[in-house]
């Protein structure tokens, strides 16, 4: 998979071959047969061209891994505690990593209080009505 993952386009199995060569003897059958059985697996899907096949990868490397982590933890009894092992193994910079990718997945639901306190600009037409709820109308409510 990483051969394809490599080139990101459809690739022929001689491709394949031919750049696991530079590494080691390996047969044309031996990557045919590893092909078809990522076929077979629904990890790559192909397309005849002529009497070959062009194999192109269902999903990226990075989905990938991500449907192992979720199936790892997924078959966990305690998965808040798997979380704090797996969390506890990680090295600072894939803490950081983690970090970011939270923050890039976490869609606010409406601006800061602090944002549209500060704002000089003209309230909105339709403000939303005051609500405990409502992190816009918090301030109102002695915070959260």
């Amino acid at each position: 998979m990483s051969r394809v993952w490599k080139w990101n386009r459809p690739v022929t199995v001689r491709e394949v071959l031919e750049d696991l060569q530079k590494e080691r003897s390996i047969a044309y059958t031996t990557v045919m047969t590893v092909l078809d059985n990522l076929h077979q697996k629904g990890w790559v899907r192909r397309e005849a061209e002529g009497r070959a096949y062009r194999y192109e990868a269902v999903s990226t490397r990075a989905a990938y891994a991500a449907a192992l982590m979720n199936d790892a933890w997924s078959q966990s009894d305690n998965p808040a505690a798997a979380l704090v092992a797996f969390f506890g193994m990680m090295s600072e910079e894939q803490r950081q990593a983690l970090r970011d990718a939270v923050r890039i997945v976490q869609v606010p639901e409406t601006q800061e209080p602090t944002e549209a306190s500060d704002s000089t600009e003209a309230a909105p037409e339709n403000p939303a009505p005051e609500n405990p709820e409502n992190p816009a109308s918090a301030q109102d409510h002695g915070g959260r």
